[in-house]
């Protein structure tokens, strides 16, 4: 069987240099977690503030050798408690949301990367900006003006498919809508991350233009 080590390993082998990698740690134990950053891994995504800030606190010193990605749907109630642990906000999808960030980002005095989250597939189910792109570049230049926020990408995720080929015009018209952003070369604005693509679905993801995947089980095995 192989180990979190080997599965991360020969991943970060194979998934080309210029692409991230996201380790989604979403319901996995601590002794997981530590076993893929010593294994080299650079970035943690979580999906739930109180789950990453146990991890964080349990972690101590190793906490900060990686960058920790919010990559669920982020509440405003709990941006307090977000804003110290995480370094990237990969899940904005409004306005409202953004200016709460934007608030207490103020108070850190830093500056914070955010994707906007596209719901790529228009799902009910699914928190995101619709798939419009004039909203989408709209959202863009409004929290081009907070001062304490960076647009650095985009982030979707495409409806679930068991055959993967069917993600790909999702995918596709993601990075339709990211070129299009980044051609308009946006004040406070750096489309530099193109965040999709998980454990099903990223060797087609990358070959759409992903510049980051995020992924679980294909490293840790299936969720318990």
């Amino acid at each position: 069987m192989m180990s979190i080590t080997d599965n991360f390993q020969r991943l970060r082998q194979e998934i080309p240099e210029h692409v991230t990698i996201v380790v989604a740690a979403k319901t996995r134990d601590l002794e997981e977690v530590e076993e893929v950053i010593d294994a080299g891994a650079t970035d943690i995504g979580e999906n739930y503030v109180q789950e990453a800030e146990a991890m964080f606190q349990a972690f101590g010193d190793k906490a900060e050798q990686v960058r920790w990605h919010m990559i669920g749907a982020l509440q405003k109630n709990k941006i307090n408690k977000a804003l110290p642990i995480f370094d990237v906000f990969q899940t904005v999808d409004s306005l409202e949301k953004a200016v709460a960030l934007n608030k207490r980002t103020a108070r850190l005095n830093k500056v914070l990367p955010v994707y906007i989250e596209v719901n790529i597939g228009g799902e009910s189910s699914k928190s995101g900006m619709p798939p419009e792109y004039d909203s989408i570049e709209q959202l863009v230049r409004d929290i081009a003006a907070l001062e304490y926020l960076r647009v650095e990408g985009l982030m979707t995720m495409a409806p679930f498919t068991p055959d993967p080929e069917e993600s790909r015009p999702y995918f596709r018209e993601t990075k339709k809508i990211f070129d299009n952003i980044a051609k308009l070369d946006l004040p406070n604005v750096s489309m530099k991350t193109l965040s999709m693509g998980m454990s099903d679905s990223y060797k087609v993801a990358i070959e759409e233009g992903s510049t980051m995947v995020r992924l679980g089980t294909i490293i840790f095995g299936p969720r318990e």
